[in-house]
């Protein structure tokens, strides 16, 4: 990459992609400040293959995600008929993904987000989720029942990952029993794996969605597809796609960014041992310390692409019409606009991170992440008094993934 010589970026060079490679997930912190130091907005090609315009500066990003010129408006639609283009597949070649999907909340501007936005919030709401607290804390204790005889653990597996799943399926109205298909359907979606696996998924997850939300039409429970199915405003209703492409983003949203805000923060406060005693210390922190957990290492790493639906000027670059844009959550929260922002303070005052997104978008399940992040760590520093990493820390690797920023393992030793 050349530059001008007041030190710039030249544009023609910005039109040229800066492809990221592995380096990308497993040095994030590392790749996304040389990218923000040099230009806040950027043509790159992510891991995985997509070219896509990524903004990596914190006042940018909050600007891209309210512009009504980047639109959200059928965007994995478009993706996909451009993948299909590309692989010479003629119009009317079936697409892999589940067509239910198309009608999801990431996948809508105004005024049919409006409308969607208003029906689902309408019972997925604060008040909704705060009732859940006893429910969460019994299911924390029998993981850490578990975890103490054991005397060691997996962290992911034995807590991050169970804890989560357990709860947004018990809210959702999912049998106890399909969690496992759900934690497999939903890594596979949010992986950086092959457009087959990806579809594969969403239309197993689709299918069997689909099933239960006739179940539910037929014979309403108490739980929260069971509202969602009959929630009506004015007479408007959430139709079969709506409610199916609802709940994925419910069930994945609200489930992977637990997982990586859990074990993510867990591996923070390791590396923090002054933080880490300094909670166990002061558990009245522990609602600053998980807003700061959120920051320091965010669980979305990108956001859902738009696309520029004119020339939209963004960071000193002109982004062409019909290009792609993300913003780099993980990168904005690193940003010099908080103090120190490489180190960890669980003491830092709140807000300012875009660990939820920002605008229309930003994330429903916010308040659910929240409760189950100080339930998750209360209750485990309050039983074990000493938790340490049972590897080298050089052992530990960063799932592959642009959509989210986890661990994939993170073996502990407990007493």
């Amino acid at each position: 990459m050349t530059t001008t010589e007041s030190g710039g970026t030249a544009m023609t060079d910005l039109l040229e992609p800066l492809v990221l490679d592995e380096d990308f997930v497993q040095r994030s912190h590392e790749v996304t400040a040389r990218l923000r130091e040099t230009t806040p907005v950027r043509f790159v090609v992510l891991p995985g293959g997509f070219p896509v315009w990524l903004v990596t500066g914190h006042a940018e990003a909050r600007a891209a995600m309210t512009d009504p010129r980047l639109s959200s408006h059928h965007v994995y639609d478009r993706l996909e008929r451009m993948r299909l283009a590309a692989a010479g597949a003629g119009e009317d070649a079936e697409s892999l993904f589940a067509p239910e999907l198309a009608q999801n909340l990431l996948n809508l501007d105004p005024p049919d987000h409006t409308r969607l936005r208003k029906l689902v919030s309408a019972v997925f709401t604060t008040r909704s989720v705060a009732p859940l607290r006893p429910r969460i804390e019994e299911i924390t204790d029998e993981l850490l029942d578990a975890m103490a005889a054991a005397g060691e653990a997996e962290l992911l597996a034995d807590y991050a990952y169970p804890l989560p799943i357990r709860v947004i399926c018990e809210l959702l109205g999912i049998p106890f029993a399909d969690r496992d298909r759900f934690t497999d359907w939903s890594r596979t979606m949010v992986a950086a794996t092959t457009p087959e696996e990806v579809g594969a998924a969403s239309k197993l997850m689709a299918g069997y969605l689909g099933d239960l939300v006739a179940a539910k039409r037929a014979d309403p429970g108490e739980d929260l597809l069971s509202r969602l199915v009959h929630v009506s405003e004015d007479g408007d209703r959430l139709s079969r796609d709506e409610l199916i492409s609802t709940a994925v983003v419910l069930l994945t949203g609200g489930f992977e960014t637990t997982v990586n805000l859990i074990s993510s923060g867990m591996l923070a406060l390791l590396r923090h041992p002054d933080q880490l005693a300094l909670l166990r210390s002061r558990p009245d922190l522990l609602g600053g310390a998980v807003e700061e957990f959120l920051r320091y290492e965010t669980p979305n790493n990108l956001s859902s692409p738009r696309y520029a639906t004119e020339p939209v000027e963004l960071g000193g670059v002109e982004i062409p019409a019909g290009h792609f844009v993300m913003a780099s959550w993980l990168s904005a929260n690193r940003e010099p606009r908080f103090a120190d922002p490489d180190r960890l303070d669980i003491t830092r005052k709140p807000g300012g991170h875009l660990a939820f997104g920002h605008g229309i978008h930003y994330c429903l399940g916010a308040p659910l992440a929240r409760l189950e992040g100080e339930i998750a760590f209360g209750r485990l520093l309050a039983r074990f008094t000493d938790v340490e990493l049972a590897v080298p820390e050089e052992e530990l690797r960063w799932r592959f993934s642009t959509a989210m920023h986890g661990l994939e393992t993170l073996p502990l030793r407990l007493r």
